[in-house]
């Protein structure tokens, strides 16, 4: 049997609308298991998937795309070795013509056949989660499980998510529809008319170095369901997860009698910039720097660009009924991924006359010693450390570390770990500060990495007012709050709604801030300088589209 987009959405409608339902319900869903467990992989699938990282090491990575001019490369690992990957670099003027020419096509495949297609896409990455997982551990450093589930499962979850959106915004009005006006006596005007929806243009994704595919995924789906050509950028330290990416979807596209060019990658020197202000790049999706995230907003004019950007992430604390679960939550938060995420709390704001925490009270600085011996103790077991801590992806985050130690009274030094498995790889546990509340210039921006600072304010109730303005002014992607006080809880809640960022309150358990369901949890809001866009809602589709309508009258119609 012939594979066509419609017979790939007859294959995956079921999820696809479950996909829709959980968007809507925000009840637990999740389409892909996120276990690496040989029942739902297979028995040979971890070796397989390390086999196929041995397998793309020192060669040319197999891609065939238009305008090849040569080959990039240069990943090195943060476990301590050498890929030895090349890659094909084309042509821009190329690339953006194949791009362009493949668009028709998949616009004739209509809003079902592209779903179709994505959701197929998805499918085959999922059945590759053990070769994507190892990739994303030695480009960005993270640690196998989490390399598994955050790039493989969870980000999957995260582009069907922006499928189901997709979809969905794409659907809301029907294909086609006979108008009918009355007109008294005489006869009705009676047209047919058809609403077609046609992408914009060319969509860029400009990929990162800790999340490439848990932050690629969703702009790159979001894009190609509704109906764009999409280039793929990589960062220069993490290709090989995208580079498989579009491989795949390639595959699928060809398979199912597309053109392959609608999606392509672009590796090379300066290219973001040169593809960012062609005039053929109608869309644009960037996580990064706020300086180069910054400089697409104001300067790629000509597309709807989508930004995730730095930020400075808060916890106030008030009190808790809980002392030792909040302490354990909070140094798993500090501890994953060595704290290398957009998301993990870096100011830690305590009143200056401690808090209630149960029967007893704590000072400030037993706050501060607590939270310390915490992440020393939840440490302690190098072998067990190291598989949370994963390795320091960027040599400009050892030098981070290294200055913030100056910046205030160290609770905690970072130290290095060696790891069992990798000796060269560059391990550190987390650096947690101390400080007044005036030291504003010091801890008001973000400090990538495992760094942590206590503040010392006046009450709670200026904890709340200086975490809300860090918000508004430096922009944060999670805020958390420990309170046994409703009413601190919901002058809280009324806080954060306002600068507009996502609130957790009293997590001492298996949930954690720096942590983000899809189907559930919005990731950024849009609403503070941290994104312009929330992972995923529907504002982060419907622009990559329009509807173009023909009419007829009904007696001329064919």
């Amino acid at each position: 049997m012939t594979t066509t987009p419609q017979s790939l959405f007859a294959t995956h409608e079921a999820t696809l609308r479950q996909a829709v339902e959980a968007c809507r319900s925000r009840a637990y869903w999740s389409a892909y298991p996120e276990m690496p467990s040989p029942r739902a992989y297979g028995e040979t699938a971890a070796a397989d998937g390390e086999a196929a990282l041995a397998a793309y090491r020192d060669r040319l990575f197999p891609l065939d795309q238009p305008g090849i001019t040569g080959t990039a490369g240069g990943e090195r690992s943060p476990f301590g070795f050498d890929l030895g990957v090349t890659y094909p670099v084309s042509d821009l003027d190329a690339l953006l013509a194949a791009a362009k020419a493949a668009m028709p096509g998949w616009r004739k495949a209509g809003p079902d056949g592209r779903a179709g297609v994505c959701l197929e896409i998805l499918k085959r990455l999922n059945a590759r989660s053990f070769d994507i997982a190892n990739a994303v551990m030695h480009t960005t450093g993270q640690a196998f499980m989490m390399a598994f589930q955050a790039g493989g499962p969870h980000a999957q979850d995260r582009g069907l998510e922006a499928v189901a959106y997709g979809w969905k915004a794409m659907t809301d009005q029907a294909p086609t529809a006979r108008w009918e006006k009355p007109q008294g006596k005489n006869p009705p005007l009676v047209m047919d008319k058809r609403f077609e929806v046609v992408g914009r243009g060319v969509g860029l994704v400009i990929g990162c170095a800790t999340f490439p595919t848990w932050n690629g995924y969703p702009g790159l789906f979001a894009s190609l369901v509704t109906g764009n050509a999409v280039i793929v950028k990589p960062g220069p330290t993490a290709i090989l997860p995208l580079a498989i990416t579009v491989k795949i979807a390639r595959e699928v596209l060809a398979e199912a009698g597309l053109d392959p060019n609608l999606v392509t990658l672009a590796v090379g020197d300066t290219i973001a910039k040169d593809l960012a202000l062609r005039p053929e790049v109608a869309v644009i999706d960037y996580t990064g720097s706020t300086g180069f995230g910054d400089w697409l907003e104001q300067n790629a004019r000509q597309a709807q660009v989508y930004t995730e950007k730095a930020g400075v992430n808060t916890v106030t604390i008030d009190s808790t009924d809980d002392p030792k679960g909040m302490v354990r939550n909070l140094a798993f938060t500090l501890s994953l991924y060595s704290g290398q995420m957009c998301t993990t709390t870096q100011v830690f704001f305590v009143p200056k006359d401690g808090i209630q925490a149960g029967a007893e009270r704590m000072s400030f600085d037993q706050v501060a010693a607590a939270l310390a011996g915490g992440v020393d103790k939840f440490l302690s077991d190098p072998e067990r450390a190291v598989e949370v801590l994963g390795a320091i992806q960027s040599p400009a985050t050892l030098a981070r570390i290294d200055h913030a130690a100056t910046l205030g009274t160290v609770v905690l030094p970072s130290r290095a770990i060696a790891h069992p498995k990798f000796p060269d790889a560059q391990v550190r546990t987390p650096l947690i500060l101390t400080m007044d509340a005036s030291e504003e210039e010091k801890y008001g921006e973000e400090l990538f990495g495992p760094i942590a600072i206590v503040v010392k304010t006046e009450s709670t109730a200026d904890s709340l007012e200086r975490a809300a303005r860090l918000t508004r002014t430096k922009g944060a992607l999670t805020a958390g709050l420990y309170s046994s006080d409703p009413a601190v809880i919901e002058q809280a809640t009324e806080a954060f709604v306002e600068a507009g960022v996502a609130l957790s309150v009293n997590l001492t358990g298996g949930v954690f801030v720096n942590q983000s369901a899809a189907f559930s949890d919005f990731h950024g809001t849009g609403a503070n300088p941290a994104a312009n866009a929330a992972l995923c809602d529907l504002a982060f589709v419907a622009n990559r589209f329009r509807v173009v309508q023909s009419r007829v009258p009904a007696a001329t119609a064919a």
